[in-house]
């Protein structure tokens, strides 16, 4: 079988998932690791990533998605948000949306992602401005909770998803 690992990362996140992805599976078999390629397409798997960008995939990852034909596609991605099955499975609709009749989606792995420090700051400046916002409360501690992801467990399950989905 052959299988390509197809992603945008803005922050490392993504790449490390793709990556613990590519080791999972053997590497004789990898077409292609990295952004959207034509070489890419010519895969029996492809393996298709991307940070969470507005509650979809990232502009270049969906029109790669939106040029496919008559493949078996998994889907992957980080998400500063995250600690729900329900978001991510929103996400991976999302993205799934991208793919032409006659794609097939064999599954989809997403997991939580550290953010840049930057949103930290914005998030400060908000409760500066409104002190003891239980919303802007809740955006630092996720922030906080996001800073351990992905995490090792979180690349151990990408690993066994990648696995899995080479096998069907």
């Amino acid at each position: 079988m052959t299988y390509a690992v197809v992603f945008t990362s803005r922050t490392g996140n993504t790449r490390r998932v793709a990556e613990a992805i590519r080791d999972a599976l053997p590497a004789d078999g990898c077409l292609s690791f990295g952004p959207p390629s034509p070489a890419a397409a010519g895969a029996e798997l492809l393996f298709v990533g991307s940070w969470a960008d507005k509650g979809d995939c990232a502009p270049e990852v969906a029109a790669f998605l939106e040029g496919l034909s008559d493949q078996r596609v998994a889907l992957f991605g980080t998400a500063g948000f995250g600690g729900s099955d329900a978001y991510f499975d929103q996400l991976a609709a999302r993205f799934a949306a991208h793919l032409p009749g006659g794609c097939r989606l064999t599954g989809h792995f997403f997991c939580q992602g550290r953010m840049p420090l930057s949103v930290r700051r914005r998030y400060e400046q908000m409760q500066a401005e409104n002190p003891g916002d239980p919303k802007t409360e809740g955006m630092l501690a996720n922030f906080d909770a996001a800073l351990a992801h992905p995490s090792a467990a979180d690349l151990a399950a990408a690993a066994a998803f990648a696995r899995e989905q080479a096998e069907r």
